[in-house]
């Protein structure tokens, strides 16, 4: 089987949508099948629906020698008409991978509105899609759109890291010291770090640090005002902005930190949620998107509305003061990490689909 894939940028990026696309790349080339990557540039949402008035990459889908087109939702804008003309006629079906919706995101009614209709008829000209959550694929439904064929797979999960079990954590969760806190996630409005840190600003600054993972260059502005934010609350010694890192990096923070909190105005997933979980750090994550499909609050990690700060303080505190429930809850996270799906799993339940749609000319 022969695959094309539509992205922005690189399948090197380390967020959550591109960690998924990067792993099922992988498992249908492990299966023998070709990947071809069409990639477009990053720009301004309003650049990427001018893509439509590129012959040239049209040009490129429709001498591609594909069984089936895969394309990230994310692309949205730039295959609108992109889409109507490769499928006239038709030589392959096209099937979306949707990690979440940009309407689905916390702004205003307006802008949602033109967002909405955007993605309503880039979704009408695809033949199928790939959900990577319950919660993404109602958010589709939502929509009106006619029924067509889907396939709903998590992110999957690594294998369970060999440093880790119940006594790990039972030391870990019982050191002396501040609660340790990370945060994981580009430094961008919709994660909501000036949340969580005007909510640690309600806790003594003895009983925690912060330690923030994550690439400082995607939004200059808002970067900005978390430095300024952090000096007006003096948070500054509490709190490092520790930018980018590799994965071995990240690995390396999830197994020094108590708990993990990104509370986020909305995830499609929330593959950072599933990756602390791994190494026994329950997450903090908000009742806004799938966090919930797989934390539940109270007993592997905490779910708090989006813009809480009160319920996020009360919440953390709680973990600093009670290093036995940080226990129970870092015990309750792993044991939720191992249940979960690997990446093969996963992979493969996505791979048959596209096998199925290819066999069946679904199109």
């Amino acid at each position: 089987m022969n695959v094309g894939l539509v992205i922005y940028g690189s399948l090197d990026i380390l967020t959550g949508g591109f960690i998924f696309d990067r792993k099922l790349v992988e498992h249908i080339q492990a299966n023998g099948s070709s990947v071809k990557v069409f990639s477009l540039p990053w720009r301004h949402y309003v650049s990427h629906l001018t893509d439509n008035l590129s012959y040239k990459f049209l040009r490129q889908l429709k001498n591609a020698t594909c069984d089936i087109l895969l394309e990230d939702e994310l692309n949205h804008p730039s295959l609108l008409t992109t889409n109507f003309f490769l499928n006239h006629p038709v030589k392959f079906p096209v099937v979306s991978i949707v990690h979440h919706l940009r309407s689905s995101e916390l702004r205003s009614k307006a802008t949602n509105r033109f967002y909405r209709k955007v993605e309503q008829s880039y979704l009408r000209s695809v033949h199928g899609y790939i959900f990577n959550s319950d919660t993404t694929r109602q958010s589709v439904r939502k929509l009106g759109l006619p029924s067509k064929p889907y396939v709903t797979a998590h992110p999957g999960r690594k294998p369970a890291n060999r440093l880790v079990d119940i006594e790990f954590i039972r030391k870990r969760s019982h050191e002396s010291g501040p609660l340790r806190i990370l945060f994981v996630g580009a430094l961008i409005p919709r994660k909501e770090l000036n949340t969580l840190i005007e909510a640690l600003s309600n806790i003594p600054g003895s009983e925690w640090t912060l330690r923030v993972v994550g690439a400082l260059e995607t939004d200059r502005n808002y970067t900005s005002q978390i430095l300024e934010l952090l000096k007006r609350l003096n948070l500054e010694k509490n709190v490092k902005l520790l930018g980018s890192m590799s994965q071995e990096e990240l690995d390396s923070e999830y197994l020094n930190c108590h708990v993990l909190a990104v509370p986020s105005s909305y995830e499609g997933f929330g593959i950072v949620y599933l990756e602390s979980m791994g190494f026994g750090a329950p997450p903090l994550a908000t009742n806004a998107g799938a966090a919930h499909e797989m934390v539940s609050d109270g007993i592997n990690g905490f779910l708090v509305s989006p813009g809480d700060v009160v319920n996020i303080a009360e919440k953390l505190g709680r973990l600093a003061g009670d290093r036995n429930l940080l226990f129970e809850m870092g015990k309750a996270a792993l044991d939720s990490f191992v249940a979960h799906p690997t990446w093969d799993q996963s992979c493969r339940k996505i791979f048959n689909f596209m096998k199925e749609m290819v066999g069946n000319n679904h199109v």
